[in-house]
């Protein structure tokens, strides 16, 4: 039985769906405080559906944009939250199947960042 878009999700959820571990969702709510998943008795961490699009959009400029985490940092402060979630509410494009495929379907392998990807790491550290 799937939950519907409205009910809150737990990190295990989001981290499947996100297809990053939990660990790294923990790391991202320290890197950017606009990550408030709400936290019920023991700790646990509940993400109400704004926070998962918010986290879709973060993914989406970390892993297939690449940005950087101050990149992101930069685009949440100049560009507000609002529209690092309209990123994370896009459909996202079926990729292809990875040839040589690691944990959960990724590459074993990451190929090197493309220049474009290379010129915009730059322009980040240099401003």
């Amino acid at each position: 039985m799937s939950k519907t878009a409205e009910a809150f999700r737990t990190i295990s959820e989001v981290a499947d769906e996100l297809d990053v571990p939990k660990h790294v969702l923990r790391f991202w709510e320290g890197r950017f405080p606009q990550i408030k998943p709400m936290k019920r008795g023991g700790g646990r961490r509940y993400y109400r559906p704004e926070d998962l699009a918010l986290l879709r959009g973060i993914c989406h400029l970390l892993h297939a944009e690449g940005y950087t985490i101050k990149g992101v940092q930069k685009i949440l402060r100049e560009q507000g939250i609002d529209q690092v979630k309209q990123i994370g509410l896009q459909p996202r494009a079926k990729s292809a199947p990875a040839a040589v495929a690691g944990k959960r379907g990724r590459p074993a392998v990451r190929p090197p960042p493309s220049l474009a990807v290379r010129a915009r790491r730059a322009q980040e550290t240099s401003t």
